[in-house]
């Protein structure tokens, strides 16, 4: 765990829950954390799987901002090599902690800092001839709120009362109003062995991909919801989960097991075993409620 004192002007320092490199020996790497509250517990597991090169990221994060605890996770799959993704994992949590608005107007920081930095990432490639693209899947918690912000096809779900509840809607070209956005701004959707913007790109929205960008914007999609007693799980993941692992397998292959990080452990393994063509990354959040006696059940 590395503790990153430059942190926030607004509050504590921040903890990088994730370790900056992972023990990439087999292209596999899996930890767990838990929160000093008590609260909440998490674990991650990232898996090559059988592409020759990982190009999955993760990042998870912890602060106090102005007073209020906040916790980070993000999935970040990139397309067309790793610079993009990797770019996400170092900047896009640390630059929401320092937006103005964040947390008292978190859809609005979370909004911009997404946009903003995928214009600092396309600054910062100018110069090559490289047109990497990533998406980005997070989950960030402010005190007794959720937030899930998603561009691309990576994908974050949730587990209430038993039910798994998707928190985002993949980013695909063939999707209604995504199809409508990119024709209107004189873009093209065509097949090419699945939708494809230009015949080229599977997703709609992305980070980078500088030579679509008109049309591959990286605007997110933001739900929020408050965190409740029936709030059990989170699970966040890379489309090399979703590709064989439905909503309702992942939450109940999730809830077999006691600790998160033997979850997000299962959840890998079991797209791999289904065939998974992709790298597969996920993160398991779970939610520890305190329970209360109620009122009258003690004997007198």
């Amino acid at each position: 765990m590395m503790v990153d004192t430059g942190a926030t002007a607004k509050g504590g320092p921040v903890v990088d829950v994730s370790p900056e490199k992972d023990d990439n020996n087999g292209g596999f790497a899996s930890g767990g954390w838990k929160s000093e509250d008590g609260r909440l517990s998490c674990g991650y597991s990232s898996f090559r799987g059988k592409r020759a090169t990982m190009e999955d990221f993760y990042d998870i994060k912890t602060s106090k901002v102005d007073g209020q605890t906040v916790s980070l996770f993000g999935i970040f799959d990139g397309h067309g090599g790793s610079r993009a993704a990797e770019f996400l994992k170092k900047h896009l949590f640390e630059n929401l902690m320092k937006h103005p608005e964040f947390p008292t107007n978190a859809k609005l920081a979370i909004s911009e800092t997404y946009q903003q930095t995928d214009m600092d990432f396309l600054d910062s490639e100018k110069d090559t001839f490289r047109d990497d693209g990533s998406t980005a899947s997070t989950a960030v918690l402010v005190g007794n709120h959720l937030y899930v912000a998603n561009v691309g096809d990576s994908r974050t779900i949730i587990s209430k009362g038993g039910k798994a509840i998707a928190l985002s809607e993949d980013h695909k070209p063939n999707r209604t109003d995504e199809r409508k956005r990119i024709e209107s701004a004189g873009g093209v959707v065509m097949w090419a062995g699945t939708w494809r913007v230009g015949g080229v790109l599977a997703m709609s929205r992305a980070f980078g991909n500088r030579m679509l960008k008109q049309f591959v914007v990286a605007e997110p999609e933001i739900q929020d919801q408050e965190i409740d007693e029936e709030l059990e799980l989170l699970v966040l993941a890379s489309d090399g989960l979703w590709d064989v692992v439905p909503n309702e397998d992942a939450i109940s292959l999730a809830q077999a097991e006691e600790e998160p990080e033997a979850a997000a452990r299962k959840l890998t393994e079991t797209a791999f075993t289904r065939g998974s063509a992709d790298n597969i990354t996920c993160i398991v959040v779970k939610f520890h409620h305190k329970k209360v006696e109620p009122e009258g059940s003690q004997q007198g």
